[in-house]
This record gives C-alpha cells, structure tokens and sequence, in this order.
C-alpha cells in the first residue's frame, strides 16, 4: 500500500504538537458569567433546574465579582427579580430598581468588572410578556419607550453595556438615540439581534421568574425554522446601531452564529443558554457524560462556529479548567 505524503496523524501524535496548530482557542475574557440578583441581604438560593446556578441578594454580589476576576472572567450580565411587577413593567427602569441597586454595587466594589444589562420587560411584567400589551397582543412601539427608559436607567446607574432581548422591532433604534440624547454615546449595545422562540429556556424561566402568564413569545422571538430570516434581523440591528450582534440559544444555532460570522464584520456573541446548560448538568450527575469534557468541546464548539464573545453559566467553571 502506497501511503500519500502527508500524514495528518504526524502532528497529532503529542499534546505540544496539537497545540502548536490548533485553529481554536478559548479565554475567560471571552466569556460573559450571568447573575441574578434578587431583593433581600445575605440570599443565596440555588436554581433547582439550574445545578450551581444562584439567585443573590445585591450584598452577595461582591464576592461573586471578587471569583469572577480572580479566575479572568471580567464581564457579567445581570438579570433583576423586582420585588414588585406590573403590567407595564415599572421596576425596570426604577431609579432604585433591583438591577440599578446591582450596577451601582459592582461598579464600587469592582470598578474593573464589565457590567453588561439585561434590558427587557418579561422580568418585571406580572403577565410575563417583554412588552406592554393591548389586550392579550405585546404592543410594538408602545414598549419601545420603556426599553430605551430602562436602557438609561441602567447607564445612569453605572452600566458599561445594555443588551436588548426583547426582540421589539426597532428597538436598537430607539435605545442608540436615548442614550446619545443623555451623553451616553460610549455606552456600547449588544442586540439579542437573533432570538429563537426555543424550548431551552425553561430553567431560565424559573431562575427569572419570568415564565409567561398566557400565551407564548413566538409572535416576537423568532421561528426556529427560519435562518435568511436571521441576516434579515442583524441586518436591522447593524443599521440602527448596534455594537455587538447576538445569537440565542448557542449550540442549536451554530449554523445561524457562523452565517451572521460570514456576513457581518461587528463582534459576534452567543448565549449558551440555560437549557444546554441544564441538560450537561443533568447528564453528568447520572454519570453519562464527562462533565468537563463536555463542557469544554460544547463552548469550544460556538467559538469554532464564529462567535467571539460567550454567555455562560459555565464561565467560572471554563475558566477554572483554562487556567489549569
């Protein structure tokens, strides 16, 4: 048997050649750690969907920016449990809401952190919904201003970046020129831009407490049939001036995150989100999988695919496992 010249097995026969070709790498300043943050002091409760996944009270929120740094992790997203909800979702843009008492805390305790913001309305609504309704119908433009309100408000407060996720059309828009009204033209947003109607959100909802009260969202998140309709959607974003363009969920969409890599020069982010999360939890606590492993070739994974920046309940843990 005649063998051809190249053999790819020659540089993988040890570690030091593997990684002197490797094509992908991770680093924990590519990932974005989410917390959530609940009314109270000295409150730490687990998710119970959600193995290792906490709801802190905002004096808990300290030590999790001392771990995050400690381990290379620099940015959070932070998602709020008001004390109270209503059907316009005031508590979001509260002056002493629970994500603005949140930003103020970390900025103070860990001015170095990057506090990214969750802006949406599905937390604070008591029907559960990202928007203002008529009847039982989100109300577009009518929630419009109450996203840019709460965009400000979270800058105000000390934000580094917004992240609007709840898939309003003209959203960026209207949130890129409230906060450039109010001198905030450094205050970069990252666009929930192609948001699937997917079933992996389900511990989200409970972490959140944000489960819709009728209905569902698939008449604003988008059909997870649809990927020209994706190009479409960033596209939008790209034009009203979003920063950064994100995919959700992350593994069930590789294809869209490497299309929108493909098609946009703007950074691209992905949200591993709760369910994939979830689901890894599950399998390694009955000892299918490899916990680490996987983990690893799953982010690894929404790297190769194109995305430059990660959301993740993993991201303590990677960041654990890069730094050996």
């Amino acid at each position: 048997m005649v063998f051809p010249e190249y053999r790819p097995r020659r540089m993988r026969q040890n570690e030091n050649f593997r990684a002197m070709i490797r094509e992908t790498r991770l680093a924990p300043e590519q990932l974005v750690y989410p917390l959530f943050v609940m009314p109270g002091k000295g409150k730490k409760e687990e998710v119970s969907s959600m193995p290792g996944v906490f709801r802190l009270s905002v004096d808990q929120l300290k030590q999790e920016a001392k771990d995050c740094l400690a381990l290379g992790v620099r940015s959070v997203i932070l998602f709020g449990l008001p004390e109270k909800k209503d059907a316009v979702g005031s508590g979001a843009h509260a002056k002493n809401g629970i994500v603005q008492q949140a930003i103020k805390e970390l900025k103070n305790t860990a001015p170095e952190m990057t506090v990214i913001t969750d802006v949406c309305l599905c937390e604070y609504t008591d029907h559960g919904h990202c928007g203002c309704l008529v009847g039982k119908e989100v109300d577009n433009d009518a929630t419009l201003e109450l996203l840019a309100k709460t965009a400000l408000s979270h800058a105000q407060a000390g934000a580094d970046m917004v992240a609007p996720s709840d898939m309003m059309d003209g959203r960026v828009s209207e949130i890129r020129s409230t906060l450039d009204e109010n001198d905030f033209h450094n205050v970069p947003i990252m666009a929930y831009s192609v948001k699937y109607a997917s079933a992996f959100y389900g511990p989200f909802r409970d972490a959140a407490d944000c489960a819709p009260q009728f209905g569902d969202r698939r008449s604003y998140q988008m059909d997870p049939a649809n990927s020209r309709e994706a190009l479409r959607e960033a596209t939008l974003d790209v034009d009203e001036g979003a920063d950064i363009l994100m995919v959700k969920p992350a593994v069930a969409y590789l294809d869209i995150i490497s299309r929108l890599r493909d098609e946009f020069d703007l950074p691209i982010a992905a949200y591993h989100v709760s369910g994939e999360y979830a689901m890894i939890k599950a399998a390694a606590a009955k000892g299918w999988i490899d916990e680490q492993r996987v983990m690893a070739e799953t982010l690894l994974s929404i790297r190769r695919a194109g995305a430059d920046i990660i959301l993740t309940y993993f991201a303590k843990d990677m960041a654990r496992l890069l730094r050996g």
